[in-house]
Formats: C-alpha cells, structure tokens, sequence
C-alpha cells in the first residue's frame, strides 16, 4: 500500500499509453531505498510495471522506504554499491529502462569528504553509463542538480548558461553530465540529465548532519523548537516537491526521438526564500516559533530559480504541485511518521 496517495500525472497515462509501455517493462532504479528513488518504485509499481528492480548499498537509504512493496511480485532488491562495476553489471541485466538515483548529496558533506563524494558520484555514475550501455538499455535518466550553475548570476537558471562550481558535489554532478555528453557522442548511448531543484517530500529524512531545510523545519515545528536559519533568511531557492520529480523521471524514461544527451531543469519555477518558507510552516502546524539565525553556510548560492520551458517543451514535464501543496502533504506524513517512530 502506498504510504501516501499519488495523484496521477494528468492525462499523461492515456494519452501516451504509458501504463502499457510500463506493464512491459523492467526497470532499475538505483538508490531505490532513499528518499526520491523510493518515490519512483512506488509510482512505477502502481502503474504494474512488470519488474522493478532496486540497487542500493543503504549508506543513505533505506529499508523502511521499501517496506511497503517488498510482498509485490515485481519487486526486487539488490544490495549493492553503484562504486563495484560488477554490481552494476549484475543490476542491469533484462532491464529496459534505469533511472539513476544514487547519489552522495550535501554540499557540506562533500566540503568535508570530497574523496568519498567524488567515489560514489563520479566513478559510480561512470560505472552505472558502461554496465547500461554494455546491456543496451533503453534509456538512462540520472540525478543531475541546479548545484551545477554555480556562481552564475542569471536568473532564473537556463540550462546553457553555467558558472564556476561552488563545491565538490557541485563538480561531480557537472562531471556526470560531461560523460552523458561523451558517451552520447562516443557510443551512441543517449541519457538525460534532471537538474533537480532542492526536491522534498515524504521519506525524505529529518535526522542527521546533512538533513536537508525542509524536513529539519518540518519536524522543528512539530516539536515546538526554532531552527537554525543560515543567513538573513532571505536566501531563496525554487522547492519542488518529490511528484513533480517522479513525473520527470518518468517522461523522461519513455520519451522518444531523443538522439543525443541533454540535461533539462526539474523545478515548480517559483522562488520561496526561508524565511517564507518557515512561516509556511508555522501555519499548517499551528506554531507561532522565532527561527534562530546564524552565519551563510560555505557553498551556497544567495538565490536559486530555473526556467523549465526545456523540460516542457522536450519531455513535456509539467509540474502539477505547488511548494505549498506539497508542504501540506509533506507536513501530514512527517505528523504520521514522526509520531509513529517515537
């Protein structure tokens, strides 16, 4: 059972008969146990895909986000680490179509531990584009991040048009796309790239050093507590809840009459700056809390918006929930899941 109701993606299922192309095919969804790959085997699972397969070695994911497909057939769990090729290989096998979650995300984790950053988002990504071409996959999407504009000014954020990088993650997630390039080039294996824009919504975790702002405002105004807001709280960035990601994954999987690779902007396209967003909040929870403020943390752009024409015009993405759509239905779950786990 699904832990939260999906709305369907507007006439997307009739129109281009996708619930048929997925009841035919097998797919693999890497970092299937965190928080955005587990919102992608629920969708594709709903639909009666005929194997969903999930490769993930739980440093960050996990199993309590798969627990509820584990009784359906089509379900499979792998466990392994996108860093050893053979895995890989093995994960790729009699798969159509592999959205690539897997991912070391933070900024400040990758400040503190590039090495391990670049491991698992370089030399993995590496590894998933040869065991998927090697096993001549239909298609492969992967996670690539708005982080990649770096200290472009411009807004909002057009595809073409990128900055330095502001961190090690950032990098990686530039260099992802480099390869995508190469490989469509060198080998004729064409992939699409989703620059997410600061995705939230249920499963994604609350606790740990690298929780991101979202989740940890979230379960702070459930207990009563003021956060910790980096800056003057007018830092602005465009949230995008999970659906809209899952909606991108998906169209971009089945799109066809894409010959070369590209990478497309994944947002809502509206800013919300963190003072906004808390207030947001404080409403649907009832709370009347004073955020507390400290220093800009290293590596953070001021403000972040993206133009998501591309993504309409090209794989026909559409986002049909609002950030404070998807704060109502974030905000009921973590209510639900963070009562359930005390």
């Amino acid at each position: 059972m699904a832990v939260y109701n999906l709305k369907d993606i507007i006439m997307y299922e009739t129109q281009y008969h996708t619930g048929n192309i997925i009841s035919q095919s097998t797919f693999l969804v890497t970092g299937g146990a965190g928080f955005i790959g587990s919102n992608i085997v629920e969708y594709l699972l709903k639909y009666g895909a005929r194997k969903v397969r999930v490769l993930d070695n739980f440093s960050t994911g996990s199993e309590e986000n798969l627990a509820p497909f584990k009784t359906n057939p089509a379900f499979e769990l792998m466990t392994g680490d996108i860093r050893n090729l053979d895995d890989c290989r093995k994960a790729t096998e009699g798969i159509d179509y592999v959205t690539h979650q897997a991912a070391l995300g933070s900024v400040p984790r990758s400040i503190n531990d590039p090495i391990t950053t670049n491991e698992v988002n370089v030399a993995g990504h590496l590894n998933m584009l040869v065991a998927a071409r090697d096993a001549q996959v239909k298609r492969l999407v992967y996670a690539a991040s708005s982080s990649t504009y770096g200290d472009h000014p411009g807004l909002p954020k057009e595809e073409d048009k990128i900055g330095n990088p502001l961190s090690p993650y950032a990098i990686t997630k530039y260099v992802n796309e480099l390869y995508g390039s190469v490989f469509s080039r060198t080998y004729q294996f064409h992939t699409i790239g989703l620059r997410y824009f600061n995705v939230f919504g249920p499963r994604q975790n609350p606790r740990g050093p690298y929780a991101a702002v979202i989740p940890l405002f979230i379960e702070s105004a459930l207990k009563g507590e003021a956060p910790f807001i980096n800056g003057d709280g007018e830092t602005s960035r465009d949230f995008t809840f999970v659906e809209n990601a899952v909606q991108a994954n998906i169209r971009a999987l089945l799109a066809t009459d894409i010959n070369t690779h590209t990478v497309v902007n994944i947002a809502f396209g509206e800013r919300t700056t963190l003072n906004q967003l808390w207030y947001r909040i404080t409403e649907l929870t009832n709370k009347n809390i004073t955020p507390e403020y400290r220093e800009e943390r290293a590596g953070d752009v001021k403000h972040s918006l993206a133009d998501i024409s591309k993504a309409g015009s090209l794989i026909g993405y559409k986002p049909h929930y609002s950030v404070l759509d998807g704060l109502k239905i974030a905000v009921e779950w973590y209510e639900k899941n963070l009562q359930a786990s005390k």
